[in-house]
């Protein structure tokens, strides 16, 4: 799309007014000096902001936000969908590690449709399907303007609800299966956090490798149809909490091995029980702590078992040159989404829905699904 030279400064003009550095809105380029009479620019985008960090639920508007030029290296994408996710929160909050400076636009992961491509790009055109692979800041907008080698082009016949969310959650779980100890089938592994997006997508990863799944959820009211759902996606056993509070776990194992993995997303006692189940030598991976409290381990589990703790952060392994292999993986996993072999429960909401979409996903009403944003 062509517009004027006119049309560019009237952007950088509004932007100056808010006293704010478009670039520091989620990677969108500040607007620059046109070098000719005209120049290709992305349309006007409403976008989720937030100035300063803080309760997300208080501190994130709706705006709109104004052109900028796509430059020759840049694609501009319309957005199609982007998930909330708890690191989203977090990095509102201000207490995730890695976080975009503020002002920012919240999200990190989502799907759109390329719009515009700078005068340079190769291998993108208007109307392909892409995802910001590795993942990147800026997502929860209607047009996001980015260097091409962001971009990740992806099989049109992906579900947008499963490209838009494919990474965090899904390429964690597979990573967490292959990267801490050798798995064969006729293994077993043990989770705790099981009803999570991580965990639903480790019991579906795990069934296709023939590796059985022991997975436990927290005690609560329906938690027989949870296990039913579960089992549904190919979990082994399913526990609740209070059903292992007995001397021997493993005594409630019928013919399946002790696991030699164990993930662990809830830390306290639900990681405790992960740990009882762990076969000697066994590993615990912990990636989350939803209670906010510590793992904790007898000395009995170091010195007479041999247990390792470890830890995983999927930003740490994208950080570390993965580019290729992430994108690798990322079809990989959209290839059996689309044959029904990776499935989870999804919300889409509306984009002017967000803040209503952003208090489920902060459980003011309890357990929800997967809020993912449609724009």
């Amino acid at each position: 799309m062509v517009v004027a030279r006119s049309i560019a400064l009237k952007a950088v003009n509004t932007a100056s007014l808010w006293g704010l550095n478009r670039s520091r809105f989620g990677g969108l380029p500040k607007v620059q000096t046109v070098r000719a009479l005209s120049t290709i620019m992305s349309p006007p985008s409403k976008a989720v902001v937030y100035e300063h960090h803080g309760p997300p639920d208080s501190v994130t508007r709706m705006i709109e936000l104004p052109p900028v030029e796509v430059q020759e290296n840049q694609v501009c994408v319309k957005m199609l969908a982007a998930p909330i996710n708890p690191s989203d929160i977090n990095r509102i909050e201000g207490v995730y590690p890695v976080r975009p400076q503020v002002p920012a636009v919240g999200g990190y992961e989502g799907v759109g449709e390329v719009y515009s491509v700078g005068s340079a790009v190769k291998g993108l055109s208007p109307g392909d399907l892409v995802i910001p692979s590795p993942p990147s800041s800026g997502t929860w907008q209607t047009y996001v303007v980015k260097d091409h080698d962001i971009w990740h082009k992806i099989s049109k016949d992906s579900a947008i609800e499963y490209a838009a969310t494919v990474t965090v959650n899904p390429l964690t779980a597979m990573r967490m299966l292959k990267d801490f100890t050798t798995l064969s089938a006729g293994d077993s592994i043990v989770q705790n956090g099981a009803t999570s997006i991580v965990g639903q997508c480790v019991i579906q990863l795990a069934r296709y490798r023939g590796i059985h799944s022991i997975n436990i959820i927290r005690d609560r009211a329906g938690s027989d149809e949870v296990k039913e759902r579960l089992k549904a996606l190919g979990a082994d056993e399913v526990f609740t909490e209070s059903q292992l509070e007995v001397k021997n776990v493993k005594s409630l194992l019928s013919n399946i091995p002790e696991p030699a993995l164990g993930l662990n997303c809830v830390g306290g006692h639900a990681a405790s029980l992960v740990l009882k189940f762990l076969r000697q030598g066994g590993t615990m991976v912990t990636y989350g702590g939803m209670s906010k409290k510590p793992v904790t381990v007898s000395t009995s589990s170091f010195i007479f078992k041999d247990l390792s703790l470890r830890g995983f952060w999927l930003q740490k392994w994208l950080s570390a040159d993965k580019a290729k292999e992430c994108r690798d993986m990322v079809d990989y996993l959209l290839r059996l989404a689309q044959e029904g072999k990776l499935k989870y429960e999804m919300e889409l909401v509306p984009f002017d829905k967000f803040h209503s979409a952003l208090e489920k996903a902060l459980g003011k009403h309890g357990s929800q699904p997967k809020q993912v944003i449609k724009f």
